[in-house]
């Protein structure tokens, strides 16, 4: 079922599926009181979670002042010097191969220094497939901050710190099919080779996605893939997952 996750213990998912009009809506009321809000989206790989954060804050800004900032969890990589030395590279995208303790610092930093100066987020270079430490400024004029990643809803380790910090989390649901077909294609964007992308998709990445989907019902909201905008053009090389 899609819909509304429960706000309370023994509340059930409702079976209405929201429009994107529904969620920029919903996005609106989040910051209250005039403090910052921020706004989880989680999901398996190829899921959506970056059209719909990327969509979101361009239709909640607008052409006026921006007031939405997107932090994508994909700057808190282990860049891949680390780690060859774990020995963690061929399943990089795994739960302990990203800075958890680090991300969860940001998020509660992003909450408590708002009216502060700029605070400044890892990005991640697709291409070079590597963290960029401050690629993504976040003005004190956002009030509202979209955070998008695999694992906001893991409870295990380091990631369960990341929870308390997200005034809501969305979970977006894509068809199974299409989400392997995205993410074949975009490992090949980036210059895999057919049979090598489809290795990674139908092995690292598919467990990190089982891992993921399991999480689902800790969501705020489930987002159907009918709810996401279509992308425009393709990925751009600085772009998160």
């Amino acid at each position: 079922m899609f819909g509304q996750a429960p706000d309370r213990p023994g509340d059930t998912l409702c079976c209405v599926a929201p429009t994107f009009d529904d969620l920029l809506a919903r996005a609106r009321s989040l910051p209250r009181d005039g403090r910052r809000a921020v706004l989880g989206i989680a999901g398996s790989p190829g899921a959506g979670k970056t059209t719909l954060a990327e969509h979101l804050v361009r239709e909640l800004n607008g052409s006026g002042a921006p007031w939405v900032a997107h932090v994508p969890m994909d700057g808190f990589h282990l860049a891949d010097v680390e780690l060859d030395r774990l020995g963690r590279r061929d399943r990089k995208g795994a739960p302990d191969t990203f800075d958890a303790a680090g991300y969860a610092a940001l998020l509660r930093r992003l909450r408590e220094e708002a009216d502060g100066g700029t605070v400044y987020a890892p990005g991640f270079e697709r291409v070079l497939e590597q963290p960029i430490a401050g690629a993504v400024p976040v003005e004190p004029s956002a009030r509202l901050v979209v955070t998008e990643g695999n694992y906001l809803l893991l409870d295990t380790g380091a990631w369960a710190r990341v929870r308390p910090q997200l005034d809501e989390v969305w979970f977006c649901e894509a068809d199974e099919p299409e989400r392997i077909r995205r993410l074949i294609a975009r490992h090949e964007e980036f210059g895999k080779p057919h049979e090598r992308a489809v290795a990674w998709v139908l092995g690292s990445d598919q467990r990190n996605a089982e891992l993921v989907a399991a999480t689902r019902d800790r969501a705020d909201l489930v987002v159907p893939g009918t709810a996401l905008p279509v992308p425009r053009g393709p990925r751009p090389a600085r772009a998160e997952v």
